[in-house]
């Protein structure tokens, strides 16, 4: 069957939309599934295959190798996306063999028995580059191995999941200064929005697979902690960095905001407040600081979603890359104005959502190569260069995807 041109596909999902924001979201789900398993998925069937166990995760967006070392950053959220696909979307098993593969290679040759974490780069081969120089990287360890568990049962993958996460636990103790924070460092003095961000979801996701209550107890601090010093209701939004004893952090750096990190972080935080059964949790603000968020960071000139912006307009950001327009905020963007509408029916969530996949139909969707362009400039033409890591893997996109899928069907059963 031939793949559909970009025309034929955009005006799907334009009759899609239309008909989902009259209630009859059949169709909507189809596009985003057809999208996802025969646009998406095929390019990392085609290109991410290593001979060497893994996944090749430092690709050209046309799917040429640009360098053959392994992030372990890569490796493990690639580990979550194809086990979640098993688990929810499509019971094949060539995706629990491939989220199999690409976690033995990393439980093989990437533990650090002498600093408890995980190793940031290996090389093709397994081989060790560079040793743990990052907490996330550990985080999403835990990510992948409690999604690979759910989907097998394992004790091998619960053992390591629960080891992996104690270990982290044990650091985060420590003044976030001190962290292993590749690749941005953290200030001195200062706490920064990643780590509650991401260690919330992870924990909670952990708790809720592994079945262990006190994941999901550290979930809900990490939760508090994040509505209590990095939302500045004063200015109504979330800052990247604050001071460890509180108030607001000195220059550029406490004055930025990154848009698509508030985004994902507030749909990390609904599904928390589930996860935790937190009966109190700031549901509504929760899902208003995504509103709020898209406005602040919305480029009204060009479009789409700046990866960072300054507290007081200013051109300079205490943020790398900041007028950047990376795929990954607009992937998180798509589910969480989703969420959004599914949760409030509030018009204004599907607005953006469709103002959203129209810009992604028309600048990020490779209609070529298959996947999604990573990398534009502020203009929306394509970007080369690095940004943090070099590389592309599946997983914002993907899992943008799958949630969204995940969502609409559950939303067709309860009807």
């Amino acid at each position: 069957m031939a793949r559909p041109t970009q025309s034929e596909s955009t005006t799907a999902i334009k009759q899609a939309l239309a008909a989902a924001r009259q209630s009859n979201e059949v169709e909507l789900t189809a596009w985003l599934r057809h999208h996802l398993l025969e646009h998406v998925m095929p390019f990392w069937e085609r290109h991410s295959t290593d001979e060497f166990g893994g996944i090749v995760n430092c690709l050209s967006d046309t799917g040429e190798v640009m360098l053959t070392e392994k992030w372990l950053w890569s490796q493990w959220r690639a580990v979550w996306v194809f086990s979640r696909l098993y688990n929810t979307i499509d019971r094949n098993p060539k995706w629990l063999e491939r989220a199999r593969g690409i976690a033995e290679f990393c439980l093989q040759n990437g533990w650090l028995e002498q600093e408890q974490g995980w190793a940031l780069l290996l090389a093709q081969d397994g081989k060790i580059l560079r040793r743990h120089e990052s907490i996330y990287t550990d985080g999403f360890a835990v990510y992948g191995l409690a999604e690979l568990f759910r989907a097998t049962k394992s004790p091998h993958y619960r053992e390591w999941a629960i080891r992996t996460a104690d270990a982290a636990m044990a650091k985060i103790k420590s003044p976030y200064d001190q962290l292993p924070h590749f690749p941005y460092p953290i200030p001195s003095g200062a706490k920064v929005h990643g780590v509650p961000m991401i260690w919330s979801q992870v924990l909670a996701d952990a708790g809720e697979q592994l079945g262990e209550p006190r994941y999901l107890g550290a979930a809900r601090k990490f939760s508090e902690e994040i509505f209590r010093d990095f939302y500045q209701a004063e200015i109504d939004r979330v800052v990247e960095f604050v001071p460890e004893s509180g108030g607001v952090y000195p220059g550029l750096q406490g004055a930025a905001t990154v848009p698509g990190h508030v985004i994902e972080d507030m749909w990390f935080q609904w599904h928390i407040f589930r996860q935790t059964g937190w009966k109190d949790a700031p549901r509504d603000l929760a899902l208003r600081l995504i509103l709020r968020h898209l406005e602040l960071g919305w480029d009204s000139k060009h479009g789409g979603i700046l990866l960072a912006i300054d507290r007081e307009g200013r051109d300079e950001v205490g943020w790398k890359f900041a007028d950047t327009k990376l795929w990954w905020p607009q992937t998180e963007a798509l589910y969480a104005t989703l969420l959004g509408w599914c949760e409030t029916g509030d018009s204004a969530y599907f607005d953006w959502y469709e103002k959203l996949w129209q810009l992604c139909l028309n600048h990020y969707v490779d209609w070529d190569n298959g996947e999604w362009r990573q990398k534009l400039n502020n203009d929306l033409t394509p970007m080369r260069g690095v940004v943090a890591l070099p590389v592309k893997d599946p997983f914002h996109l993907p899992r943008a995807l799958i949630l969204q899928i995940e969502l609409l069907e559950a939303r067709q059963r309860q009807q």
